[in-house]
């Protein structure tokens, strides 16, 4: 069988409720990579916050983070770092119509640094992990570079209004996807960047086909990705959008969903 690229979102996907990799799924993720395969994560968290489970995995490929707009290769300095970011005067502009509206809270990323404009611990707990710089205060008045991703938190019911904004006011330039948990945020990264066109780097690089593409995922911002991957796959935990335009739905984050899949996709026959 010809060599895959298998691309694996991390929360509600790979990752159960408890945000761990079951036992079984990592063995038969284990398996492909003992055969060949290639394993890839394509998340919207930062690396500092998906290290740990790409160490788990001892992946040896390039990684998706910021739902694409930060792509490198943590082992190979040979590789091209991509980093695309929001313009600065851009994101004062969306900050600023933010601010206007009801919401609870708007959170800037640069890499490692990260600004959270209203005191909060839950976030900043939330986002501390891999210790980056957290700075909390106005952003307008803390920021003063082009950020990689501004992330909008409000209340469920102000979700469809804050995206019809951001849709009418700044199409152009930005795109715009909802998380899943542990944080339901709006996040807005540079238009054009999407998880697939982080994994259509990727794929290019270790010379994988597209038809040998599986990808899995259960957001909307894994909508180009799975659109993109001959075998996209919707967790059927998954948002009804997902699994609309999904070539298949397995079983969900809970249930080994992605470990039962590929059991059966590669004919493993590995016993739960």
């Amino acid at each position: 069988m010809k060599k895959h690229l298998i691309c694996l979102d991390l929360d509600g996907t790979l990752l159960n409720d408890e945000k761990n990799i079951s036992d079984y799924t990592f063995r038969v993720l284990k398996t492909l990579q003992q055969q060949g395969h290639y394993i890839m994560i394509a998340t919207g968290r930062p690396y500092r916050a998906s290290k740990l489970y790409y160490n788990q995995l001892a992946l040896n490929t390039p990684i998706v983070n910021f739902n694409g707009a930060f792509i490198h290769h943590p082992l190979d300095t040979h590789f091209p770092t991509y980093h695309e970011r929001l313009d600065e005067g851009l994101a004062m502009s969306i900050i600023d119509t933010l601010k206007k509206m009801n919401i609870q809270n708007i959170i800037a990323e640069v890499g490692d640094q990260v600004y959270i404009d209203r005191p909060d611990a839950r976030l900043f707990d939330g986002f501390s992990m891999g210790n980056p710089n957290v700075k909390m205060g106005d952003l307008c008045e803390l920021l003063h570079e082009d950020p990689t991703s501004l992330l909008v938190e409000a209340e469920e019911h102000m979700i469809p209004r804050v995206k019809q904004v951001l849709t009418r006011f700044y199409a152009e330039n930005i795109e715009h996807r909802r998380w899943g948990a542990p944080f339901p945020v709006i996040e807005l990264v540079k238009r054009g960047i999407s998880k697939a066109v982080g994994i259509d780097v990727v794929r290019k690089y270790l010379g994988i086909d597209r038809n040998e593409i599986i990808a899995f995922g259960d957001e909307d911002n894994d909508l180009e990705m799975i659109k993109y991957a001959k075998h996209g796959v919707a967790m059927d935990n998954a948002i009804h959008e997902l699994k609309y335009v999904a070539k298949e739905t397995t079983l969900s984050n809970n249930d080994d969903g992605i470990g039962v899949y590929l059991n059966h996709f590669f004919n493993l026959n590995i016993p739960k």
